[in-house]
């Protein structure tokens, strides 16, 4: 029997230190973005002493700031949500923490159960809102920080109920 494997052929790759990249103290890669935004959720000692609800508006905190990229935290009680609008030029990373959320877009519903995650570009429209009886707590990552959030009035027609497809 043959025993070759990938680690016999190229050898251990930790054992070759000058291949290995540095480790980068803040995230450029959307990969990094959605590790950034799963290493948080997981260490609720950041975030769960933070968390306020408010039954008048949402709840939102910037949590943390990096090299272009902004770290916000948002509760939802039921009934509340963002109405449809977009990011202006940023990218996402839209992480549900607990509870449950919904998002709409143009092709239709999709349920957020603590633990999801979608990753948008910027232009992307959604609405997100808590349909739940208990309320939510989100994680949102954008790169470049966000300075804009246009809302979509007009197209909210387009954001009927129609399960997604994953």
């Amino acid at each position: 029997m043959n025993s070759d494997n990938d680690l016999q052929i190229a050898g251990d790759i930790l054992e070759v230190t000058h291949l290995l990249q540095p480790p980068r103290e803040h995230p450029v890669t959307v990969a990094e973005f959605v590790g950034l935004a799963r290493a948080i959720a997981a260490d609720r000692a950041q975030w769960e002493h933070l968390v306020q609800y408010d039954a008048t508006s949402r709840w939102y905190h910037r949590l943390r700031t990096g090299p272009g990229y902004e770290v916000w935290l948002l509760s939802w009680v039921p009934g509340q949500g963002s109405g449809l609008h977009d990011h202006g030029r940023s990218s996402g990373v839209l992480t549900v923490l607990e509870g449950a959320l919904t998002e709409r877009t143009e092709r239709g519903t999709r349920a957020l159960g603590a633990g999801a995650q979608r990753v948008f570009a910027p232009g992307y429209a959604h609405e997100v809102v808590n349909d739940a009886l208990e309320p939510a707590v989100s994680l949102h990552v954008y790169y470049p920080g966000l300075t804009e959030m246009p809302m979509h009035t007009a197209a909210a027609a387009a954001c009927e109920a129609r399960p997604v497809t994953a």
